[in-house]
């Protein structure tokens, strides 16, 4: 038993390097700009012969008692970046502040009751991404739910990003989201790590945080994961993208809840366009690409105006014009 450990390893050690080599024969790290236009070619037009919804109708599952911030975050980014409709599937107590940070944002009350799943499904025709843990909470009932949902998901083919305590439903079942393809895990590097240790059963090497990155994608089934950091990395389990945008020293939270939330948005976006459009890479590093260049350009902007009293809602502001620099001057 143990020798053959010792060969399944040495396996997904070979396939690792293979992979490695490939991207760095195929798509240097540095390509920022090729990057960055795939993101603009996937941006659609703003015309008046569209109804509304067509760009975006983005759900949001998570907001309880103690976290009511970080799902408005995530929904409010998604409508400044382009999504015509968000909305916030959270537990009763948090859809009161929910409703009062914005009319802009539709509340469903819904997470915590017995029907919670049933009432969050019945919605799905309505929406196309869901962001998964933007203040979700730890609650029994309420993970249970997520989890139920995010299997509901992948029957009905919708991609989804998780983030926050949605990967903590992950860590505690990693085979919840193995193999689906249109999943995009968003860890900070704690996440990172827990998410790592639940799947491989095994410790980081701080050296090689791009082999420790195709393995667990690999590992998980190819699930595109954002490692957020010094240094954003993006892989599929066969490329790597590396967002190096500059951003600030400034490390407030709800950074990570405007990322998914824009995330959502521009998965919907990488999905609806053509493959030409993507140059034939996976529309989840496209979308995961843009959504981290965004943030890190928010932050850069707002860290310029505001420097250490730089909070997210600062950011929040910047979303237009860092939209526009980025993607559309």
């Amino acid at each position: 038993m143990y020798q053959c450990k010792q060969l399944v390893a040495a396996g997904l050690r070979a396939g690792v390097l293979y992979r490695v080599f490939t991207f760095h024969s195929h798509r240097p790290t540095g390509s920022m700009e090729k990057n960055l236009q795939l993101v603009r070619n996937i941006v659609p037009p703003l015309t008046e012969k569209k109804h509304k919804g067509q760009d975006g109708k983005i759900g949001i599952i998570g907001g309880c008692t103690e976290y009511t911030g970080a799902p408005y975050f995530a929904a409010i980014a998604s409508l400044k970046v382009g999504a015509d409709l968000s909305h916030v599937f959270c537990t009763k107590d948090a859809a009161p502040v929910i409703k009062s940070y914005s009319p802009n944002v539709i509340v469903h009350p819904v997470l915590d009751s017995c029907s919670g799943v049933e009432d969050v499904e019945k919605w799905f025709p309505a929406l196309h991404t869901l962001v998964i843990g933007p203040g979700l909470g730890r609650d029994e009932k309420v993970l249970e739910n997520t989890k139920v949902i995010m299997e509901k998901c992948q029957q009905r083919g919708m991609p989804i990003v998780i983030d926050a305590d949605g990967l903590w439903v992950i860590v505690q079942e990693p085979s919840v989201i193995q193999g689906y393809r249109k999943a995009i895990l968003t860890p900070n590097v704690v996440e990172f790590t827990r998410l790592y240790n639940a799947v491989l059963k095994g410790s980081l090497d701080t050296n090689d945080h791009q082999g420790m990155l195709l393995q667990l994608s690999q590992a998980l089934g190819n699930v595109t994961i954002v490692q957020k950091g010094q240094k954003d990395l993006i892989s599929d389990g066969t490329t790597v993208l590396v967002c190096s945008q500059q951003g600030s020293g400034r490390r407030c939270g709800g950074q990570g809840d405007l990322l998914s939330g824009s995330l959502g948005v521009l998965a919907h976006w990488a999905f609806a366009a053509e493959k030409e459009k993507t140059d034939g890479l996976n529309p989840t590093l496209v979308a995961a690409f843009g959504a981290c260049a965004l943030t890190r350009q928010c932050n850069h902007q707002a860290f310029q105006k505001h420097r250490r009293s730089m909070m997210t809602s600062d950011m929040i502001v910047e979303i237009s014009t860092a939209f526009n620099k980025l993607f559309e001057s």
